[in-house]
C-alpha cells in the first residue's frame, strides 16, 4: 500500500487533534455544569439578580394605555384627580424594565412620578424620563409641544446627576444657540428678496470651520457652490457666513427680533435669549453661522420658533397649566411681527431638507424609528453643537417637528438640548427620533 503524501498526512493529524480537543472540552464543560446545577446553595443572599434587558418598551405602554384608557384621559390630565387610572406601580414596572445596571444610577431608579402624572401626556413624559435615566447626559432637557394648541405635552430635565422634578432650566438663557442661529440668517436672506432656496453660495474649505480666507470670495469665483437651503441643511459655516455678511447686521437683528431674541417675556418665562450682531467684519460672519457663544437660546424659545414656522403666525411661547413659574399658564401672544409667506415656506423647506439630506439624516431615520412611523411622518429640524461655559461642556441641540402626512393637524414640536463633559451620551437627534417614534406609535392610527 502506497504511503500518503506528507502534506495530506499532516492535515489528517491536525484534524484528528482538533476533534480530540473539542471532545475533551465538551466533557469538561458538561461535568462542570452538572456540578454547579446539582450543588447546594450555601447562602441565598449571595445570588445576585440579573436585570432584565428592555426589548420593547412600547409593549408595556400599549398594555398600560389599554387598561387605563377610560380612567386616565390625557386630554384633561391637569392633575392627579384626572389620572386615577395610572398607579405608581405602572411607572415602576417601566423603570425596572429599562433601568441601567450601573451602580452610580441606583439612586435614579427610585423615581418620583408625581411630576410625570401631572403633565398633559403622562405616558410620553414617562418615556422621556426613562430616556434621561438611560442615557444620563450631564445636562439634558427634552420638550414636546402640541403644534395646534401650543400646549406643552411633556418635558424632562436631568442635571446634577439626577432627573429633576421641576423644569427649572427650560427657560435658562445661558445655552449657546450654535447652528440653530442659522435660522435667523436664512430668514433674513429670504426677507431681503435677494435670495431663494436654490441660490448658489460659494463653498470654500470645510463645512465646520470658519477662517478669514473662507470668506474672501474672488470677483470671478468659479469654485464649488452650495444652494442656500443645502447650506442650512448641512450646517455649512462658510456659505451661511457669506450670506450673513451680504444681508447685513440690520436685517439679521430684525429677523432675530421676530424669532423672539432679545425680548423680555412676562414673568421671565422664558428669560431673554441673546442675539447681537456687529456691523461688519469677522464678528458678523461668526454670528450669522452660529460660530459664537454670544448668541444664546432657551429651549422654550426654540420650541416657539419652530411652532411659529409651522403655523406661519407671530411667535407665541408654549404654555402649560401646571408649570408656573417656568412657563406661561395660558396662551401668550407676542407683538413681535411676522415674516412673509415666502420666508415661512423657505424656513420650513430648509428644515425638511435637514432630515432628508442634511445633518439630521443619519439618526432621524429607520435606525431609530419604526418604518411605518417614519413613512407616515413629515419630519424637519435643525441640529447644532458648540462648546459653552455656563455650565461648561459640549452642547448638542436638535429643534424640529413631526407632522402626520395623512392628518397634518396631528403635529408636535420637539426640542432636545444636551450638554456633555468628558463622556458623550446619545446624540440629541437620536433622542428626538426615539421620542417622535413613541408619540407616533401612540397617536397615529396606522395599519399594522
Amino acid at each position: 500500500m502506497e504511503r500518503l503524501p506528507y502534506a495530506q498526512r499532516m492535515r489528517n493529524r491536525c484534524i484528528a487533534i482538533t476533534v480530540l480537543v473539542t471532545i475533551i472540552i465538551a466533557i469538561v464543560h458538561c461535568s462542570t455544569k452538572d456540578d454547579t446545577s446539582s450543588g447546594p446553595v450555601e447562602n441565598a443572599h449571595d445570588i445576585i439578580p440579573v436585570p432584565v434587558e428592555e426589548t420593547d418598551t412600547n409593549a408595556f405602554y400599549d398594555s398600560v394605555a389599554t387598561e387605563n384608557i377610560e380612567t386616565a384621559n390625557p386630554e384633561n390630565a391637569n392633575g392627579l384627580a384626572a389620572l386615577t387610572g395610572i398607579e405608581d406601580k405602572d411607572f415602576d414596572k417601566s423603570s425596572n424594565a429599562t433601568a441601567n445596571n450601573s451602580a452610580n444610577e441606583v439612586s435614579e431608579n427610585v423615581r418620583d412620578t408625581l411630576h410625570i402624572k401631572s403633565q398633559k401626556d403622562p405616558f410620553l413624559a414617562d418615556k422621556i424620563d426613562i430616556l434621561l435615566r438611560r442615557y444620563h447626559p450631564d445636562l439634558g432637557i427634552i420638550l414636546v409641544v402640541d403644534t395646534k394648541t401650543n400646549e406643552i405635552l411633556a418635558w424632562g430635565e436631568r442635571r446634577d446627576g439626577r432627573v429633576q422634578n421641576k423644569p427649572d432650566w427650560i427657560g435658562r438663557p445661558t445655552f449657546p444657540a450654535a447652528s440653530l442661529a442659522k435660522l435667523v440668517t436664512i430668514a433674513a436672506a429670504m426677507e431681503s428678496n435677494r435670495y431663494s432656496l436654490n441660490t448658489p453660495i460659494p463653498m470654500i474649505g470645510r463645512h465646520h470651520t470658519l477662517y478669514l480666507n473662507q470668506l474672501r470670495v474672488p470677483e470671478k469665483y468659479k469654485g464649488p457652490t452650495m444652494e442656500l437651503s443645502e447650506a442650512f441643511a448641512r450646517s455649512a459655516n462658510p456659505p451661511m457666513a457669506i450670506v450673513g455678511k451680504s444681508v447685513g447686521a440690520k436685517r439679521l437683528l430684525s429677523a432675530a427680533a421676530k424669532l423672539g431674541y432679545n425680548k423680555r417675556f412676562p414673568g421671565n418665562a422664558p428669560n431673554a435669549s441673546s442675539y447681537t450682531a456687529p456691523d461688519t467684519g469677522y464678528g458678523l460672519a461668526e454670528v450669522a453661522c452660529g460660530f459664537t457663544t454670544s448668541t444664546t437660546l432657551t429651549p422654550l424659545l426654540a420650541a416657539a420658533q419652530v411652532r411659529a414656522i409651522l403655523t406661519k403666525k407671530p411667535l407665541e411661547i408654549p404654555w402649560a397649566r401646571d408649570m408656573a413659574p417656568f412657563a406661561p399658564q395660558k396662551k401668550l401672544a407676542l407683538d413681535v411681527g411676522k415674516f412673509s409667506e415666502n420666508t415661512y415656506y423657505g424656513l420650513r423647506e430648509s428644515m425638511l431638507r435637514s432630515v432628508t439630506q442634511g445633518t439630521a439624516r443619519k439618526h432621524m431615520s429607520t435606525k431609530n424609528m419604526a418604518r411605518k412611523n417614519f413613512d407616515a411622518l413629515r419630519l424637519g429640524g435643525k441640529t447644532g453643537s458648540l462648546d459653552g461655559t455656563d455650565p461648561a461642556g459640549r452642547y448638542d441641540w436638535f429643534m424640529g417637528f413631526a407632522e402626520s402626512k395623512a392628518n397634518p393637524s396631528k403635529s408636535i414640536v420637539v426640542i432636545v438640548m444636551q450638554m456633555h463633559k468628558e463622556i458623550r451620551s446619545q446624540p440629541a437627534t437620536q433622542v428626538a427620533a426615539t421620542v417622535i417614534n413613541y408619540w407616533a406609535h401612540q397617536n397615529l392610527e396606522l395599519k399594522k
